[in-house]
């Protein structure tokens, strides 16, 4: 009895740790320009200089910039800046169901853990904005079509290279993130391309990005689109991370100019 009790019980607690979690992110997420030159005046001065310019830089829309901008916060779990860059993402053109499934499909990118913070930050920023549930995807939506002879092929190579390791991870791979997560309509697919690629470079997985990328440039991210997206994240995942994957980019571009 005691463990079904708790069983009932830690949805409410979990709804209250998140209700604390968002309160605490909206007074950390409102940063001040002279708050900041309290602290660091020249931080304040590249805040007015080539962060604002960034955002204006045509290489990539600001629908696509808030995009890059959030998933880097989800992948890194940088709850302090979640609730001000989710709200300039809606202003910016994404819709709230948009918003919603780059929550869920980072939760296989970056971890159960760090979506659950994206999720607190969300909350607050939807309930402030009136956004209901009618506003986002479905559970279980129709599926957008399978390119059988493209998941053929990575299903091969996967089996082939991983299979014996770890047999469940290669076939929760294939249930779950490619004929399931991959195919959800609600948001399409070069934008979940570019929610995971951005996840990646931010996170540091460089062993992941020549997939990924690949894959977003099919989806239709230019390399014009992809070089700004590892310009953007230069800012906002830091140097060494864009510089990693600026690397690995360079050699994507030139296998598929071949």
């Amino acid at each position: 009895m005691r463990d079904a009790a708790l069983l009932v019980l830690l949805p409410v607690v979990a709804w209250a740790q998140g209700e604390r979690a968002t309160k605490e992110m909206e007074s950390k997420s409102m940063y001040i320009p002279e708050e900041i030159r309290t602290v660091a005046p020249a931080l304040d001065k590249y805040a007015q200089g080539p962060i604002a310019e960034l955002w204006k830089r045509p290489g990539l829309t600001p629908r696509d910039r808030s995009i890059v901008t959030v998933s880097a916060l989800i992948a890194r779990n940088l709850t302090g800046e979640m609730v001000n860059q989710m709200n300039l993402a809606l202003e910016n053109g994404v819709k709230p169901s948009e918003l919603s499934e780059i929550i869920t499909h980072l939760a296989f990118y970056s971890g159960w853990a760090n979506a659950m913070s994206a999720v607190a930050a969300a909350g607050s920023v939807f309930a402030a904005r009136q956004i209901g549930v009618n506003q986002l995807p479905e559970a279980s939506p129709s599926l957008l079509p399978l390119n059988k002879e493209a998941e053929e092929t990575r299903a091969t190579s996967v089996e082939n290279h991983f299979g014996k390791a770890s047999p469940g991870l290669v076939r929760y791979t294939t249930d779950i993130l490619f004929h399931d997560l991959w195919l959800r309509s609600g948001l399409a697919p070069r934008d979940r391309s570019l929610a995971t690629v951005s996840a990646l470079i931010a996170s540091g997985q460089a062993a992941q990005i020549p997939y990924h990328l690949n894959r977003a440039m099919d989806n239709g991210l230019t390399q014009t689109e992809a070089g700004e997206v590892i310009t953007h994240l230069a800012f906002y995942a830091g140097w060494p991370y864009a510089f990693s994957a600026v690397a690995v980019a360079r050699d994507v571009f030139e296998k598929r100019s071949q």
